[in-house]
């Protein structure tokens, strides 16, 4: 598997409000196991790729390949009155710019607290 798997599985079953455990159960595995590839240390035999494909409603190509950390990042309300403030001087890649770093460091803080091990 590529390095875009263990993210876009951790960021979709997130979106879908899953917890690693729930997740296992639907496809009849150990929490761990779903850590270890959302950690990037395990990757899943493709039984399991489709299994997943299916429960979060993504395509096996989507789940694979598809960056996620770009391509879906959540937009923020205050972002957007921001933004709206100073569409004169802003532009599309400004914003996405400032998307990007902020949902970057969202990531680095959930690792300092840990979160990465309880989810």
């Amino acid at each position: 598997m590529n390095n875009n798997f263990a993210f876009n599985l951790k960021h979709l079953r997130l979106e879908k409000g899953l917890t690693q455990e729930q997740l296992g159960k639907l496809i009849n595995k150990d929490y761990s196991t779903i850590g270890k590839w959302e950690n990037g240390t395990r990757s899943p035999i493709m039984e399991d790729v489709i299994k997943l494909s299916n429960i979060l409603d993504v395509d096996i190509k989507d789940l694979i390949n598809k960056d996620y950390e770009i391509d879906n990042s959540p937009k923020f309300d205050e972002l957007d009155i921001l933004f709206s403030k100073n569409k004169d001087i802003l532009t599309d890649e400004d914003k996405e710019y400032m998307r990007f770093i902020i949902e970057k460091r969202k990531r680095e803080i959930d690792k300092q607290l840990g979160e990465d091990n309880n989810e």
